[in-house]
C-alpha cells in the first residue's frame, strides 16, 4: 500500500507546490479554541478516518487528494463507516440516522489543491505515503501557503518526526509535531502525540485537547523509532518470526498462546496479515538500517520468512494470502485448512 500511493503522494506534493490562488488573512492561533479548521492531506483508511472523527467532532475537515476519483474513494469509506456509527447510535430511527450523517457530512469538504485547503486551516494533518522525500516537500510547500500559526503534523507511525519537520522554517518547528492514529481510526481510541524539541508546549497542548475532543486519549512520546506501540509491538512480531523460524513452534500455535494465554485478540501471524506483510518489513528494514538507538539490533534484524513472502506478494488480507490464506482479497474470513 505505501508503495502504490508513492505515485500519487508525489503528484499531490507537486501540486501542493503551485501558490495558492487565496491566503486566509485572519491571524491563526494555536490554542484548541481557535481550531476550527482542519485539513487532512490523504484520502485512504488513515485519512478518511481522522477526516471522519475530526467532522463528527465538529471542526469543518478539507480531505485533499489527487483527483476526485481518490477522493470519492475516501467519501465511500466514510459514509460506509458513518452509516455504521449511526445505526449504533440511534437504532433502527432511520429519520435521526440520516439527520446525523447528513450533519457530519456537511462538515467535509475535498479539494485537490493542497496549498489552497492549508491555507485556510489552523491543523494540517498529513497521511500520505511513508516516503521521507515525499513528506519533506509536501510539507515544504505547504509551509509557504499556511498561515504561520498553523499547526503541522504527521500520522507517519514509522518516519523520524525531525526528519520530516526539517524541511520547514525554523519559526514552523515549534508547531510540528507526530500525530498518530491508529487503524481503524473510528474504533481506537489511542493517538499517539510525538513531540520534536522544538515543538512548543502550547501546540502539544492543543494536539491533547483537539484529540480529546475527537474522543480520543492521547498519550506524549518523544520521537524515538516507533513511538510507543509499535516500538513495542514490531519487536514482538519478529519474535514471533524467529520462534518458527528456529522451529520452536507452528505459526498456528504461536497465535493460539498469545490469544488464549496473553488475551490479545489476534495472534501476531494473524495481525501481521492484517497489517500487511510489506508494512512490516518496510518498518523494520528501515529501524535496522538506520533507526535511532535500534539500528542493527538483532530485535528487527531481517527474517527470511518475511522476506520470502513479501517478494511473493503474499502481503496477507490485502491480497488474499500471506502466512494464511483469505476468502478472496481483503477478506477477513481465513480459508480452512
Amino acid at each position: 500500500m505505501l508503495a502504490s500511493r508513492s505515485f500519487r503522494a508525489t503528484r499531490t506534493v507537486l501540486r501542493a507546490a503551485q501558490p495558492a490562488r487565496t491566503l486566509a488573512l485572519a491571524t491563526y492561533a494555536t490554542s484548541a479554541a481557535d481550531v476550527k479548521n482542519i485539513t487532512v492531506i490523504g484520502s485512504g483508511l488513515m485519512g478518511a478516518g481522522i477526516v471522519q472523527v475530526a467532522a463528527q467532532s465538529g471542526y469543518n475537515v478539507t480531505m485533499v487528494d489527487l483527483n476526485q476519483e481518490y477522493l470519492s474513494k475516501g467519501q465511500k469509506i466514510i459514509s460506509s463507516s458513518l452509516k455504521r456509527v449511526a445505526k449504533k447510535k440511534h437504532g433502527d430511527d432511520a429519520t435521526t440516522q440520516q439527520r446525523f450523517i447528513d450533519e457530519v457530512q456537511s462538515r467535509i469538504s475535498t479539494s485537490t489543491d493542497s496549498a489552497q485547503a492549508g491555507s485556510n486551516s489552523q491543523l494540517v494533518v498529513e497521511a500520505i505515503v511513508e516516503n521521507l522525500n515525499t513528506k519533506q516537500a509536501l510539507f515544504k510547500a505547504l509551509d509557504a501557503a499556511a498561515p504561520k500559526d498553523t499547526i503541522f503534523a504527521s500520522n507517519t507511525s514509522s518516519l523520524p518526526i525531525a526528519d520530516i519537520a526539517s524541511i520547514v522554517s525554523k519559526d514552523r518547528l515549534s508547531r510540528f509535531a507526530g500525530l498518530h492514529f491508529f487503524n481503524p481510526v473510528p474504533q481506537m481510541k489511542l493517538v499517539e502525540i510525538i513531540r520534536i524539541p522544538e515543538t512548543s508546549d502550547e501546540v502539544f497542548q492543543t494536539l491533547e485537547q483537539v484529540t480529546r475532543k475527537m474522543g480520543k486519549s492521547p498519550v506524549s512520546c518523544k520521537d524515538t523509532p516507533g513511538f510507543i506501540v509499535n516500538r513495542l509491538l514490531v519487536p514482538y512480531m519478529m519474535e514471533s518470526l524467529r520462534l518458527v523460524e528456529r522451529g520452536d513452534a507452528s505459526m498456528e500455535d504461536v497465535d493460539t498462546a498469545m490469544k488464549l494465554g496473553a488475551g490479545y485478540p489476534m495472534g501476531p501471524f494473524e495481525l501481521m496479515d492484517y497489517v500487511g506483510l510489506d508494512t512490516i518489513k518496510f518498518i523494520t528494514d528501515g529501524w535496522y538500517q538506520s533507526g535511532k538507538g535500534i539500528k542493527g539490533d538483532k530485535l528487527v534484524a531481517p527474517s527470511k520468512i518475511l522476506n520470502d513472502l513479501v517478494a511473493q506478494k503474499a502481503l496477507g488480507r490485502k491480497t488474499g494470502k500471506g502466512f494464511y490464506s483469505y476468502e478472496g482479497v481483503g477478506g477477513a474470513q481465513q480459508v480452512k485448512k
